[in-house]
């Protein structure tokens, strides 16, 4: 594709083949920050590359921003987790607002996102830093406390999560005092959250020059295994309320460009909460999900609105009309094996003739023995699904929690 001079040149941070694709497609110039295992594929495939290990930020953290800028990049896009404290600080030298690093401290931190999302006046659940085993049991009986429990009644859990890590990696549910015996003392310091109950859904929301520009509701059919797009309509009924929710985020945020993608709750009453926002594109390929129902590539739409020389023509004339423009839905599950040992995959039949089944992305086992899956372990590859209706593939996608594809 010819790159035109006149827009932003952009750097990804991290290595997604799906984001080199959409950027070879793309009109914008284009290179790849990523370890140097990655430099190999780069140079036999034609792929502007430049090699950066992303440990953590030390004094050496400034190079690889000064490197950008001697090239002429204009902005740095976080692909994972891991870099988006470093696109924030390589932006904040690009775009010569020191601010950006600060707010991309804010959206690793779960402790600290949470605080500054309170400050911005968003409803969160009672939440605390745990150092140690010690910590986590007094919370959890604190909790329980205000809940007004009586001895002999069952506990409501407590939810710990990893402060920097991406989505469910290093999440447990805590019920007992005794099951925080099982915590390593390596996972400490941790972030401790009351238990919400409530329908948890997640957003992917595109934003330029400080305004939503396209706003997605994914639906978890079982937090981490199964989610589909667009939401069902019974979801989508809130959608002012989220788009509302939204504009409260950017602004306690100080957000003006970019991909966010924040979870939330909402309660039986109608009650929006706030779970946690991220600043890459979301887990479970939802960008792909998305191309699948509206037709444009979400990590081209991430790249558009990083790009300070993007308009607010083509900005608009980019995205199509959210849920009306949809065709159909699609979704995906994470499979993981119901067994301790398995030998082979195998698709099950009622996958594989169910009309709504599109493709996997399984492979064989590479060893016999299922590791324990720790808190929300990783699933070993997804299957696609993509229909007319919401409520038909939504059942479709909690059914295969009772099937084995490994056996």
């Amino acid at each position: 594709m010819t790159k035109d001079p006149n827009k932003g040149y952009i750097a990804l941070l991290g290595w997604s083949l799906n984001a080199v694709e959409a950027a070879e497609t793309f009109d914008r110039r284009y290179i790849v920050v990523a370890p140097d295992w990655a430099e190999e594929y780069c140079q036999q495939h034609n792929i502007p590359y430049l090699s950066w290990n992303f440990e953590r930020l030390n004094d050496r953290s400034m190079e690889i921003a000064e490197t950008l800028k001697e090239k002429g990049v204009d902005v740095a896009i976080p692909l994972f987790e891991e870099t988006v404290e470093w696109a924030g600080a390589i932006n904040s030298v690009l775009l010569d607002n020191p601010r950006l690093y600060g707010q991309s401290l804010l959206l690793r931190d779960k402790a600290l996102m949470k605080r500054r999302a309170q400050l911005g006046g968003i409803r969160v659940g009672i939440f605390e830093e745990a150092h140690d085993k010690e910590d986590v049991v007094r919370f959890l009986k604190r909790v329980n406390q205000t809940l007004l429990k009586l001895d002999g009644d069952p506990n409501d859990p407590i939810h710990l999560k990893a402060f920097d890590k991406a989505g469910c990696l290093g999440h447990r549910v805590i019920r007992t005092p005794d099951e925080v015996d099982t915590i390593p003392d390596e996972e400490f310091p941790v972030l401790m959250e009351s238990h919400l109950d409530g329908w948890e859904f997640a957003v992917e929301a595109w934003i330029h020059n400080g305004k939503i520009v396209f706003l997605n509701v994914s639906e978890y059919v079982t937090l981490g295994y199964s989610v589909f797009v667009p939401a069902s309509p019974e979801l989508e009924k809130y959608r002012a309320q989220i788009h509302a929710q939204i504009e409260k985020l950017i602004k306690a945020f100080d957000i003006e460009f970019g991909l966010i993608h924040p979870e939330y709750f909402v309660t039986s009453d109608g009650e929006m909460y706030f779970g946690e926002v991220a600043y890459r594109p979301p887990g479970f390929k939802v960008f792909e999900l998305l191309e699948r129902v509206y037709g444009f590539n979400a990590y081209q739409a991430s790249m558009l609105v990083f790009d300070p020389n993007s308009t607010e023509e083509e900005v608009k004339a980019f995205f199509p009309k959210e849920v009306v423009d949809a065709d159909g839905f699609a979704g995906c599950f994470g499979v993981y094996p119901r067994r301790r040992v398995v030998s082979e995959l195998r698709i099950p039949e009622e996958v594989e003739d169910h009309p709504y089944f599109e493709s996997h992305e399984l492979t064989p086992p590479a060893e016999e023995t299922v590791t324990k899956r720790t808190a929300f372990g990783t699933h070993w590859g997804l299957v696609y699904f993509r229909g007319e209706d919401a409520h038909t593939l939504r059942d479709t996608l909690k059914a295969q929690e009772d099937l084995d594809y490994y056996i």
